[in-house]
This record gives structure tokens, sequence and C-alpha cells, in this order.
């Protein structure tokens, strides 16, 4: 005796069920291209010495640009490159976060597993 609506151990629920996991899956791909176009065009500012060095970065940490202001070439070759780079750990500290952010935003209440 067979039962019925159980092809291959799969019920109704479960394809429905499937349906809404493509569902979901889909509108993470669309939000993710979205967000992929965002984090480009977006810009974060890194600083170090109280602005005296500015680094920018676009959301994907793409570098855009460095600022140094004209009193931190006086403070010396050595302390310019210490805040140079303080600058892009700071601008990419900010964009990673901006990115977290953004990715937890895009599959928020979605129940994937593994994210």
């Amino acid at each position: 005796m067979s039962k019925q609506g159980q092809g291959f151990g799969f019920g109704l629920g479960k394809m429905k069920e499937l349906t809404e996991a493509f569902k979901k899956a889909q509108q993470v791909q669309e939000g993710a291209k979205k967000l992929q176009e965002e984090l480009e065009n977006m810009e974060i500012e890194g600083e170090a010495g109280g602005g005296l060095v500015k680094v920018v970065l676009s959301g994907n940490q793409e570098p855009r640009r460095v600022e140094i202001s004209p009193d931190a070439v006086t403070e010396g070759v050595d302390v310019l490159s210490d805040l140079v780079t303080a600058a892009m750990k700071n601008a990419y500290e900010k964009s990673t976060a901006t990115m977290r952010q953004r990715m937890e935003e895009l599959t928020e209440g979605l129940n994937l597993p593994g994210l």
C-alpha cells in the first residue's frame, strides 16, 4: 500500500519549503547585487593624528585617496608614515564593520543556515 503525495519521500509540505527557500535565495542574490553597487559608491574615511592624515576607501575597501595636512609633513617622515598606516587601518576597520552590518541587514529574518 503506497501513501499518496509522498513521491520520492517528498511530501507537498517539503515542496513548499523548497520553493520558499528558492525565493529567499533569489531575494538574497538581488539584495547582494544592490549591496555590491552601494559599497562600490560608498566612501569611508579613516583618520589619524586628529585628522592630520585621512584615508578614503570605498565600501569594498578599494583605495580612493589620501589627504595629508601640511602640519603632518612637518612631523617628519617616520611619524607621517605611522599616521598614514594608522589612518589606513582605521578606514579598513570602518569599511569591514560597514560591510558586515549591511550583510546582516540583508540576511536578517531569512533563517539561512551558516549566516
